[in-house]
């Protein structure tokens, strides 16, 4: 392995022109196809194996024209000063809105409060649903214009008018200023940790040309393949981080080779054979835990996470062959002014890391012990994690989202925003009225539900739909219990029904049977990812130990930041900090995410840390030894990269949306906690503990496993550092 790159780089730079004019075009043809591609199809988003998503599928299939996950407006109407909505200037004033909402384009239905009964028992609040035939994204401008001036004239008469659903609802950016904070943070930090402006723009620039390749390729590929921007929000944020991480640790092992005395193309050269081979397996262990997103089931996570690998095999890619290229182009601006200045080779002095490493391996225990009991103490709020989906109730009171939900909890009762919606199916039902009838009124009378609305019959009359109102808000746990009540209690409600089924679904119970499928994903997804990265940290450390200390290293790491993210999202510790407005149940996704991200990028820490130390004890050195050697040459660059990496992470906690603040805070804190502590510290006690038998690997499976020589030990014999007689490299180009 690091024989073959070591000839890529070496490559890479003497064709620098040929390789770097090669990523050009390619980022002009992938942009061009970008451009020129039609739109990607909204596919929305499905969860198939759950009730939720086969009683949207039977609505879709038995009302056609109305999608079942259609935009809607939920209009809440607030009487002034005491007054009651049923007052005759304020009941004109609702019904004028309703009719005048009900010709707008593209709308299937507006129900009239009054006639619906959707008004409060002291008649001070009333509602009107609005739906649409299209989704929130395929509505018109027009359509959206004329049910707002209809909204305003109801205000203007003098009601309290608030709209919540997603047919108005403002959508906060994920990214833009997010990224360009994140951007401009990496600069400062790889500014600071080379000295040099053309070392520090480097990662930047090699980047940002991945990411925009990867983001090109999915819209080029989005109609193919059911691709959207959003897709492409993961690929977009791992793209930039690994990116630069990946350039920083070949510029970085570049700027040590010179330092040694090699010329600038062989520097190059042994970059790539060494740094490149970490690079390649620290991608590789990111990848699998990308595509590994697969196996929970649902397709838009799988297509995020299967971009988002692409974009990552896409930077270690561009590390691997256009860094070294445009090292060609600059083989001395790289280096730190001192570096140009003296052109002379520095010795193997002390530094901060090699410093703290000694702290370390003196006293192994205490660090240990303090790593691990902090990180445990961090992980226990994990244990009240409650997964959901935060609505409205979420957002800031600002918006009109938030005012109309707590209007109607105010109005209607807490379970009033979360309606639970009942699918019955009566084709092979005698009497189809009837049976749906016996379903409603049995539903009615379970425990915990406040109200059901009247039944609304397809054109064919053979299915229907109502709703059924908890007591208890969307996200309450006694709402979770009556979803699960309801469904125990299906076959006795279906032999009463005489020959008719029914369903739980709408965006509550939808909801519940995410997180619930989430949550069964969970283990496997993590004996896949974890299983598969062991394997393939064996090959890269020829060990039993290590990849089993890294992956227990992860786990401790990834639940202390799951436990940050429920004291603050959940359970409000240091909320107004952050802008959240409102705590409630951590979103469904956010541990699965949690796991494939961090531990991705878990490994690329490990690997860069320990394969120098791995390199130093192949070499020769003693096990502290080798673990100081290791923090002497990458302490520096890990710590830049992992501050990079929260710099990108942090800077989406400014966001707007609660659910992108949520997994911003939550990768920043994981590589804050894996970097620092787990990586630097309880990784070096653990191996200054473990000695020697920390590279122990039984004879009969070190004959198995394929050589793959990520330390150049096979470089060291080819390629032999300078002595120190040695006339030191000049510094300038070498074609």
């Amino acid at each position: 392995m690091a024989t073959l790159l070591y000839r890529l780089g070496r490559v890479a730079f003497r064709w620098r022109w040929f390789v770097t004019l090669l990523w050009v075009a390619v980022l002009g043809a992938v942009g061009f196809a970008a451009v020129k591609a039609p739109a990607a199809p909204d596919d929305g988003f499905t969860m198939p194996g759950i009730e939720s998503q086969r009683a949207f599928d039977l609505l879709e299939q038995r009302f056609p024209g109305t999608a079942a996950d259609g935009a809607s407006a939920r209009i809440v109407f607030v009487a002034p000063n005491g007054e009651k909505v049923t007052a005759t200037e304020n009941r004109a004033a609702i019904e004028k809105l309703v009719t005048a909402a009900a010709d707008g384009a593209q709308v299937a239905s507006a129900v009239d409060p009054f006639a619906a009964k959707a008004v409060s028992k002291d008649a001070s609040t009333a509602y009107s649903t609005v739906t649409f035939k299209v989704k929130a994204d395929d509505l018109s401008g027009a359509a959206k214009t004329h049910l707002e001036r209809a909204i305003d004239t109801a205000r203007d008469a003098g009601l309290t008018v608030e709209v919540g659903g997603d047919a108005l609802a403002t959508q906060p950016a994920a990214g833009g200023s997010a990224e360009a904070i994140g951007i401009a943070i990496a600069a400062v930090v790889l500014l600071i940790t080379f000295g040099s402006l053309a070392a520090a723009g480097l990662p930047l620039l090699t980047a940002i040309l991945g990411v925009g390749i990867s983001m090109s390729a999915v819209l080029a590929l989005g109609s193919a393949f059911g691709l959207s921007e959003t897709t492409g929000t993961l690929a977009t944020m791992l793209g930039l981080a690994c990116g630069i991480d990946y350039a920083l640790f070949v510029v970085s092992r570049y700027r040590e080779e010179r330092q040694k005395g090699h010329a600038p193309r062989e520097a190059a050269g042994l970059a790539a054979g060494t740094a490149g081979s970490a690079v390649v397996f620290a991608g590789l262990t990111v990848v699998i835990a990308l595509a590994g997103l697969s196996v929970v089931g649902i397709p838009m996570l799988t297509k995020m996470g299967l971009a988002a690998a692409g974009a990552v095999l896409l930077s270690v890619l561009i590390s691997l062959t256009l860094v070294p290229a445009l090292l060609g182009f600059w083989p001395d601006a790289v280096l730190s002014r001192r570096e140009r200045k003296k052109g002379m080779r520095r010795a193997n002095g002390e530094n901060g890391g090699s410093r703290w490493a000694r702290i370390v391996v003196r006293r192994p225990i205490p660090v240990l012990l303090l790593g691990v009991i902090g990180l445990g103490a961090m992980a226990l709020p994990a244990l009240d994690l409650q997964l959901g989906m935060p609505g409205d109730e979420a957002k800031s009171t600002s918006t009109t989202e938030r005012r109309a939900y707590d209007d109607l909890a105010q109005g209607f009762g807490p379970g009033f925003n979360g309606p639970l919606t009942i699918v019955v199916d009566a084709k092979k039902a005698d009497d189809a009225k009837s049976a749906v009838a016996t379903v409603s009124k049995e539903i009615a009378a379970t425990g915990g539900v406040v109200s059901v609305s009247p039944a609304r019959f397809n054109s064919a009359g053979d299915t229907a739909v109502f709703s059924a109102t908890p007591a208890t808000s969307p996200t309450d746990e006694k709402t979770k219990q009556l979803v699960q009540t309801i469904r125990d209690e299906r076959s006795g409600i279906e032999s009463k029904a005489s020959g008719a089924s029914f369903e739980v679904t709408g965006t509550t119970a939808l909801n519940i049977d995410v997180a619930q499928k989430v949550q069964d994903a969970l283990i496997p997804y993590l004996a896949l990812v974890v299983g598969l990265a062991i394997v393939l940290l064996l090959l890269v450390f020829r060990s039993l130990l290590v990849p089993l200390k890294a992956a227990l290293g992860f786990l401790l790491s990834v639940l202390a930041a799951l436990g940050a993210v429920v004291a603050v999202f959940q359970q409000g510790h240091g909320a107004s900090l952050l802008g959240v407005d409102q705590t409630g149940p951590i979103m469904s996704l956010m541990p699965i995410f949690l796991v494939g991200i961090v531990f991705g990028l878990a490994m690329d820490y490990e690997v860069f840390l320990v394969s120098r130390m791995r390199e130093a004890y192949v070499h020769g050195d003693g096990p502290g030894e080798a673990i100081v050697s290791g923090f002497r040459h990458s302490a520096r660059v890990v710590v830049a990269a992992a501050l990079i990496m929260m710099a990108v992470f942090s800077g989406f906690i400014g966001a707007g949306a609660s659910m992108i603040k949520m997994i911003g805070f939550g990768l920043a804190v994981a590589v804050l906690f894996d970097a620092f502590v787990v990586r630097m510290a309880i990784v070096p006690a653990v191996l200054s503990l473990l000695g020697n038998k920390a590279w122990y690997l039984p004879s009969w499976l070190d004959r198995i496993l394929p050589r793959m020589d990520v330390e150049g030990e096979a470089l060291s014999r080819k390629v032999p550092v300078p002595t120190a007689g040695t006339p030191t490299a000049p510094l300038t180009p070498v074609p």
